[in-house]
């Protein structure tokens, strides 16, 4: 049983463009070489307590140093309970090992998504990319995805590790105080695409 305002700190990443649509089956150069990825810590659903920013390379491979990095050094870290993430890949393709990261940090690790992720697609595009096997690892090592029921029977499916699934469906319940997605990450995805546009928009 958690208290109803556990620190979490959700992320997401902040929208960017590509140069051109995918053409000959290859992953396009993007505009920009980083995308700002935020952080904000939730007291459960309810208050905002402090945020935290770094910046990945888009379809790069160092998500989980500069996050671990970016976790450990923060003057917040005592706080923070778990970390939660909207979906397992920020800037593209650049992918969260988060058994690697509870290793770096301590800290549990929780993966939402509003949907069942489309796997096969999702292994289809990463076959572009030199190190599709270590990638695609990534995505296993991060364990099965399962479902999550939320008051007024909408649900959303996630991957955890460092907690059961009890205490990850818990987690997930208290923090989706105003929606389908946890305060958290819908806090953090306005922050960033204001970082990125100047000002929030879309869904959230």
């Amino acid at each position: 049983m958690f208290k109803s305002e556990i620190r979490i700190l959700g992320f997401d990443d902040g929208a960017f463009e590509f140069e051109d649509k995918w053409k000959n089956k290859k992953r396009p150069t993007a505009r920009k070489k980083t995308v700002p990825v935020v952080g904000v810590i939730f007291r459960g659903g309810h208050f905002l307590d402090g945020a935290l920013r770094t910046d990945v390379t888009i379809d790069g491979v160092d998500s989980t140093d500069k996050l671990a990095e970016l976790i450990n050094n923060t003057r917040h870290k005592r706080q923070i309970r778990v970390i939660m993430f909207d979906g397992i890949t920020l800037g593209g393709f650049n992918i969260i090992d988060i058994r690697r990261l509870n290793e770096e940090t301590g800290l549990p690790v929780i993966v939402v998504n509003r949907k069942m992720p489309d796997l096969e697609r999702v292994r289809k595009a990463l076959r572009n990319f030199r190190n599709y096997k270590k990638r695609w690892s990534l995505i296993e090592r991060a364990g099965k995805i399962k479902q999550c029921k939320l008051k007024g029977g909408k649900n959303v499916y996630y991957q955890s590790f460092g907690l059961s699934d009890e205490e990850t469906e818990e987690i997930i319940a208290l923090s989706s105080t105003h929606g389908q997605i946890p305060e958290p990450l819908r806090a953090a995805h306005i922050i960033a695409t204001a970082v990125v546009k100047g000002e929030s928009g879309g869904r959230a």
